[in-house]
């Protein structure tokens, strides 16, 4: 009953206005997930949500004397930058603990994601 009501409306305006109604135009809402997915790699925003999600894990990936002096920087191209506080935990972490820190990082965020690990002082 609802559609043939619809149906004589429709008639009936377009009699009256002489010309018929236009054709509707596809609907283009989006769900704000999908379009983020498809926004933040064009605008490289990607990249820094990973480096987000390296910060809150760092910690458990180095644990809490190595965290305190340390904190990763940026992650370019997939290489993890690290800022040190002192020379020495600088040579510690870079002669002994970076390939423990890179099998970790990669464990969790992916190899492609974090390919080499570089720490500054």
């Amino acid at each position: 009953m609802a559609l043939r009501k619809e149906e004589i409306r429709r008639r009936v305006l377009e009699d009256w206005r002489g010309l018929p109604d236009p054709p509707e135009k596809p609907d283009r809402c989006v769900a704000v997930s999908d379009a983020l997915k498809k926004l933040l790699p064009k605008l490289g925003l990607s990249e820094r949500l990973n480096e987000q999600e390296i910060q809150n894990a760092w910690k458990d990936i180095v644990g809490e004397f190595l965290a305190s002096h340390s904190v990763p920087s940026a992650v370019r191209e997939g290489v993890l930058t690290v800022q040190v506080l002192q020379p020495t935990v600088r040579y510690e972490l870079d002669r002994t603990w970076k390939p423990q820190i890179l099998q970790k990082l990669q464990a969790r965020f992916g190899a492609k994601a974090i390919r080499e690990v570089r720490f500054r002082s």
